[in-house]
């Protein structure tokens, strides 16, 4: 089954917690401190597989988790780090922030990796936080958490050649005779329902062409699942847009043709500008000479190439033009610079009211999230990082009135006389 789009949750892996220790050995009975740090939280990866084609694994499994870090231990002993997971996804694959709906990346090339949740720092051990005055502390860190959040997958196809046209245009029957793909082919419309790659040779060096479901008018607002189809064609150098010639039909090849070059402009001028080649296809049928005179003269100068998939009249002359604006056309850019999923680095601070308080936010509040609140102790120690980083400057500046609480992550202070003062120390 070919799935195109996935929406799914990633979450780092949790930091091991520092570890409060003292050695203890047998003619040194009351040792320093010895707690180790907490390992990192496992890293969540993505991969590019080039032997996947769909999304479609995705559809049983939609939340991945990387291992936590394991714990400090005694004696100065580091937790283990949390693995990392690798999940693999097909070339091609967008990958947007499903709430902000940025992209986050554009995974395109074999082997490409990309970390898209960042595991945890591990916190560290009692052993680090000695000083002249704190000899023995009680204090060590909790891990951090990792990153988590709902990501969006969008599958483009990688080619560079794609076919458009309405339904039963000729796109299938032309991909199966220049190709080794086989599409579902009938003489019907919408026998194509996803779309099919197939790769050219005998042509100068190969070429992949996209066979991308019919089109029909409104599918740039999304009708029959126009968004869907269209979407493939981002990446393409060079459309082909095939125009049925067939004289039995009540189609109008003018009308058809118009329709298809909105569709396009409609769901993205960048796209409606690219090279593209007009092929009027079933040339073999009795009839369908006048018509392709008809369609030539409504849209000249440009060309329209006479085709017959069937009899294989035209095909080669068609090719080897493709080949010519191929050599000559780059390679889209599709897609705006992905941000970086890594935690981004926050340098100072500021102050937020909040009700009848005053937040600290910045790059502070990932040492807060890393202190044990509760155990007075630790929250001292966050309380004199605070005065280091200048806080209670900022305070006084801001002319913050005496016992106002003041709030960092889950933590509460109290600025009362001129300092930070840790309220269960009060």
């Amino acid at each position: 089954m070919f799935i195109d789009e996935a929406r799914i949750y990633l979450q780092g892996g949790q930091g091991g917690n520092g570890a409060i220790s003292f050695l203890r050995e047998k003619y040194v009975p009351n040792g320093g401190p010895a707690g180790g740090d907490g390992g990192d939280g496992g890293d969540v990866i993505f991969e590019v597989d080039s032997g996947l084609s769909t999304l479609m694994d995705f559809r049983h499994q939609r939340h991945y988790r990387a291992p936590s870090g394991e714990n400090g231990g005694n004696n100065n002993s580091y937790g283990r780090g949390g693995q990392d997971i690798v999940i693999r996804v097909p070339p091609g694959t967008l990958v947007y922030n499903d709430e902000e709906g940025t992209l986050m990346a554009d995974l395109v090339e074999p082997g490409q990796r990309q970390v898209m949740a960042k595991g945890g720092r591990g916190g560290r051990g009692n052993s680090h936080f000695v000083n002249s005055v704190h000899r023995s502390p009680r204090v060590a860190e909790k891990g951090q958490p990792g990153q988590s959040w709902w990501v969006r997958l969008e599958l483009n196809l990688l080619a560079d050649v794609g076919l458009v046209g309405f339904p039963n245009a000729g796109k299938s029957t032309l991909i199966s005779r220049i190709s080794s793909s086989r599409p579902r082919i009938a003489d019907y419309p919408f026998t194509t329902l996803v779309p099919n790659l197939g790769v050219v040779g005998g042509y100068g060096e190969a070429f992949v062409v996209a066979d991308v479901p019919g089109l029909i008018e409104g599918a740039h607002a999304g009708l029959g699942l126009g968004h869907a189809f269209l979407r493939h064609l981002k990446r393409t150098r060079v459309l082909v847009h095939l125009v049925d010639m067939d004289p039995m039909t009540t189609r109008d090849p003018l009308n058809d043709y118009r329709i298809i070059e909105h569709e396009l402009s409609a769901f993205s001028p960048d796209l409606a500008a690219r090279p593209r080649l007009v092929v009027a296809t079933k040339a073999d049928l009795d009839g369908s000479a006048e018509r392709i005179r008809a369609l030539q003269a409504a849209v000249a100068p440009v060309v329209v190439y006479p085709l017959s998939s069937v009899t294989g009249y035209g095909r080669d002359d068609l090719m080897w033009e493709l080949r010519k604006v191929l050599d000559r056309t780059p390679k889209p850019k599709t897609a705006p610079e992905p941000e970086s999923t890594l935690r981004p680095t926050v340098h100072g601070f500021d102050l937020v009211q909040e009700d009848a308080a005053v937040r600290v936010v910045g790059d502070v509040e990932e040492r807060a999230a890393m202190t044990y609140w509760g155990n007075p102790e630790a929250e001292e120690y966050f309380a004199e990082y605070l005065r280091r980083r200048g806080v209670p400057q900022l305070l006084r500046k801001r002319n913050i009135a005496t016992d106002t609480a003041v709030l960092v992550g889950e933590g509460r202070l109290v600025w009362k006389q001129g300092d930070l003062i840790v309220e269960s120390l009060e």
